[in-house]
């Protein structure tokens, strides 16, 4: 009986340790919480994420690179030749590229007529 209830006193403080797992956004600075926002705004086909997404493109961290490039690719069909492994300066003609056709997008949404 008493090894019952020490087994189960170890089962909930094992269950009690482990801390929430904050929401998940793509404008956290957390990479692991970054990416999994990253990973909902594709399943979402989230266009709102758009400038976020080309703005990680020139994250320090090497994943979140990668999952907004793929993610940029999928909601758009696009990757304007931009590798997220290239350095830094490599990777900006790319990072240009993708900041020009962000312009271009919003450009077109304020001149097209309200139904």
């Amino acid at each position: 009986m008493l090894e019952r209830f020490l087994l189960l006193i170890c089962a909930l403080l094992l269950v009690g340790c482990t801390a929430p797992q904050p929401k998940a956004s793509i404008s956290d600075p957390d990479a692991s919480v970054k990416i999994r926002g990253i990973r909902g705004s594709v399943h979402q086909h989230d266009q709102a994420t758009l400038e976020q997404l080309v703005a990680d493109l020139d994250s320090d961290d090497a994943a979140v690179r990668f999952y907004s490039i793929e993610a940029l690719q999928r909601i758009t069909g696009q990757t304007m030749d931009y590798r997220y492994y290239d350095d830094s300066l490599a990777r900006q003609p790319a990072i240009q590229r993708w900041q020009q056709w962000l312009s271009q997008q919003s450009q077109t949404e304020t001149t097209q007529p309200a139904d």
